[in-house]
Order: structure tokens, then sequence, then C-alpha cells
């Protein structure tokens, strides 16, 4: 059984769901997850587009949603008795069914860690008392969970395994519409609804004035999870700002620089050696209370993996478009700027090991002691 909440847990449980009927063809894999476990797979029981939400006033807005996706777990738990429950990420939902799945004397796996070296580190005690093992995509988070006595192992990041340079940038530029002589300015606002309408409007203006008079281009890419028009209702039709589907990493590496919202993305962005800036702002009441929890200087993951300030990163208050365009503005337009984030976003390639997490993770459950 497996539980993602989440675009990027779909995307990251599926390898895990590929890895495991590769190694024990014939295995059954049911729980919650997305289009992308189902398409390997796996039986999805609740579908992770109804647990698109986040921050503390929108979970409890959507508590019926969430008890009732427990509600239909924790039966099926019941009725097809898993030999194991590996859990990705989503930590407020997901450790609580841990204990759950504990109860029901089933074994209970991790991957991708709740960002406890970030905020809530008590869960570190919950995690040893209901996780059999973590697997960790970061090394720091391996001597973490190793000095609070939680059997752990590193298997690298899971997004090694699906990143691949393009074999010719200007080739997959012209395909696309662009002119590859010209700056490109890539927009990555999210996969939460929430997200796209706190941030988007605010890139869009922001990219509108650094492409005054052509002076570059600007594309928008699409996650697979979003529903049509979510992203085309913030951008005027006369924008001139192009949606890219189904090319998302392309056009990452293929961006002159860009604006991300903090999360994922800005692993792969950062992993491609893109320049960029984190954006991010949530509801008040959501960053009021965040930033009386979260313990660590930096919100961009890049950020954090490489323990320094890679690349800028505007909160809140600071993420408008006015704060957007200075920043991004001479990474677009300044060969030396570039040259200069561009090398520095070396380390995250070094830091993140190499490919093979998912078959990692898929080998320690199936060994029944949960060690790769």
């Amino acid at each position: 059984m497996i539980l993602a909440g989440e675009a990027s847990g779909d995307l990251h449980g599926a390898g895990v769901v590929r890895a495991l009927r590769e190694l024990s063809p014939g295995i059954e894999v049911f729980g919650m997850g997305g289009d992308q476990m189902r398409a390997e797979g796996m039986d999805v029981l609740v579908d992770i587009r109804k647990m698109a939400f986040m921050g503390f006033v929108e979970v409890v807005r959507n508590l019926r949603t969430v008890f009732a996706a427990e509600r239909v777990l924790g039966a099926a738990m019941e009725e097809r008795r898993p030999e194991a429950v590996l859990l990705i990420d989503y930590p407020g939902f997901n450790l609580r069914f841990a204990r759950r799945a504990r109860k029901a004397g089933v074994a209970v796996f991790y991957y991708i860690s709740p960002q406890v070296w970030a905020w809530h580190k008590s869960r570190i005690h919950t995690i040893r008392e209901l996780v059999d093992r973590m697997h960790v995509i970061f090394p720091f988070e391996e001597t973490l969970y190793r000095e609070a006595g939680v059997p752990v192992t590193f298997v690298g990041h899971p997004l090694v395994e699906r990143l691949e340079p393009l074999a010719d940038r200007a080739a997959w530029l012209r395909e696309q519409g662009f002119d590859p002589a010209r700056p490109l300015l890539g927009l990555f606002p999210g996969s939460r609804t929430q997200e796209i309408e706190r941030i988007l409007p605010a890139m869009v203006q922001a990219a509108r004035t650094l492409a005054t008079g052509g002076a570059c281009q600007v594309a928008i890419g699409r996650a697979a999870i979003l529903a049509p028009g979510v992203i085309e209702r913030h951008v005027p039709a006369d924008a001139g700002i192009r949606i890219v589907d189904r090319g998302t990493h392309e056009l990452m590496q293929c961006s002159t620089a860009a604006l991300v919202t903090s999360g994922t993305a800005t692993l792969e962005v950062g992993w491609y050696g893109t320049p960029f800036v984190v954006v991010y702002r949530t509801s008040p009441v959501t960053f009021a209370i965040g930033r009386r929890l979260v313990q660590v200087k930096h919100i961009g993951l890049v950020n954090i993996v490489a323990e320094r300030t890679l690349v800028p990163e505007l909160v809140q208050g600071d993420c408008t478009p006015e704060r957007m365009v200075q920043e991004v503005g001479p990474m677009v337009f300044d060969t030396a700027v570039h040259a200069r984030v561009h090398a520095s976003l070396g380390v995250i390639r070094q830091r993140l090991g190499g490919p093979g997490a998912s078959r990692r993770v898929a080998a320690s459950i199936l060994s029944g002691r949960g060690v790769a």
C-alpha cells in the first residue's frame, strides 16, 4: 500500500511502483496517488486531486475531505491486509495513517522525509515510534535520523532518475515556436491551484515588464496535475506568453532564467543549472504561523541543499512583480550574472546522489527488513 498526497509524491511514487513490479511481477499495489502512479499499475483508491490544498487554514477548511480519505484508505487496509505501507512525504496525513498501520501490524516505511530539519522537530520521535525505516533523499537527513536513533538509508534523490539533458536545445526551442537566439524567461508557478492564484499574477506582470519591446520571450511550464483553465485565467490573451504542456523539464533547461515557486521544482531547475529566483506567497495566517515554527534560514531547496544562498528568495511581502523584475532581470540580460549563478548551481548535482533511488526503495521494502 502506497500513500502519496501531492504531485511530486505521485511522480516519485510512480517510480517505486514501477520498480516494485519489475522486482516482483504480479505484486498488488494500491492506495492514494494520481495519474502517474495509476499509469504504472497502482489501484488508486483516493486521487490526489482531492487533496491538493496546503497551509494551516486551508487544511482546516478541508477537514471533511481529509477524514473521508482516511476512512476509505483505512477500510482498504483492513480488508486487503497489505504486507507493507509506504508513506511518501505528506506528513500530517501520513503520520496519522502510520499509527493506524502500526496498530494493524503492518510494516511501515517512509520515503521523502518530512522536513523535520526545518520545523516540527518533535516528529522525529513520532517517526522513531511508528516507522520501520526512513528512506531519505538528502545526505544531511541520514545523519539527522541516525543520531536520533531512527533506522535510515540515504537512497539519493529520485529526480536524478528523470532529468536528462537535451541533445539539441536549439532544435527543441524551434519546435516549440521560440527563437533560440533570443532570451527566454520560464515561469513555473507550482502544481496547486492555491499557489497559482497567489503567485502567477505577479509572475505574469513581472514577465510582461521584462518582455517589453520584445526584449525576451516568456513561457509557463504547466504541471500535469493542474486542471484545464487554471493557468489560462491568469494570463491575458494579449500577454504574448506561451503555455508549455508535457515539456516542463525541457523548458527548465532551455530557459535563460526562471521564476520558480518554492518546492521540488527549484531542485529540478537548479540541477539543470538554469539561473532562477525562488518565489512564494501563502495566506497571511498560514505565513504568520509558519514564520514562528520554521527554523531554517532558507525556504528554497537549492539553498537548503547547498547550505548557502545560491539564488534569491522572494517570500510573502517581497513576492511582488517589482522585486521579481529586479532579481531575475539581470539573470536574463546580463551574461556575467547569468554565468555566475549558473556556475554556483553545479553543487546541486554533486549533492543529490546518483540514479536508482526508486529501485533502492523498492528493494528495501521487498527485503522485509527495510535494508536496501
